[in-house]
């Protein structure tokens, strides 16, 4: 009677060694298929990632913050140009005025006051602006010079306006 416990009990437990070993194989599998498929997604991620960066690149180049020859002259003036960066493109905007044309767009406003949107300095010397009216739009090329005493001295050198379709 002792000697059937025994072989019941070392075949129930058999049993449950057989029975965990063959759960914990399908459990390793499906995490090793989900790791392959994070990992699968991680690298298009990656990819994106890179492609991205590079477009950023692409993207800064033309621009204060990236271009050290621009930041060099305005430290060797006294300015941090990240700060000067600010206080010119305020200054641009800032002559947006309720009911009133910025007066640095050449153009009047047809549908409304033209104002300047968005501000782009290029390099130490060279902006480019977006301006409208809310139906009407254009770009400004506006060229500007730092004055010793800290004046801003901005002059239009092209525009445009884009047609109404």
């Amino acid at each position: 009677m002792k000697s059937k416990i025994f072989l019941y009990l070392f075949i129930f437990t058999a049993l449950f060694v057989l029975f965990q070993f063959m759960n914990a194989k399908k459990a390793k599998e499906s995490y090793d298929a989900k790791i392959e498929n994070l990992q699968a997604k991680i690298t298009t991620k990656e990819t994106v990632i890179d492609s991205l960066v590079e477009v950023t690149l692409d993207q800064t180049y033309f621009s204060l913050e990236s271009n050290e020859d621009a930041a060099a002259y305005f430290e060797e003036l006294g300015y941090e140009p990240d700060k000067l960066a600010l206080t010119i493109s305020d200054q641009i905007i800032g002559q947006n005025k309720p009911g009133k044309d910025n007066p640095i767009v050449p153009f009047a406003g047809m549908e409304g006051s033209m104002a300047i949107n968005k501000v782009r300095l290029l390099n130490h010397r060279w902006i480019i602006a977006d301006f409208t009216d809310g139906v009407y739009w254009g770009e400004l090329f506006i060229s500007y010079e730092v004055r010793k005493d800290g004046v801003v001295d901005f002059e239009v050198e092209k525009s445009f306006l884009y047609p109404k379709d």
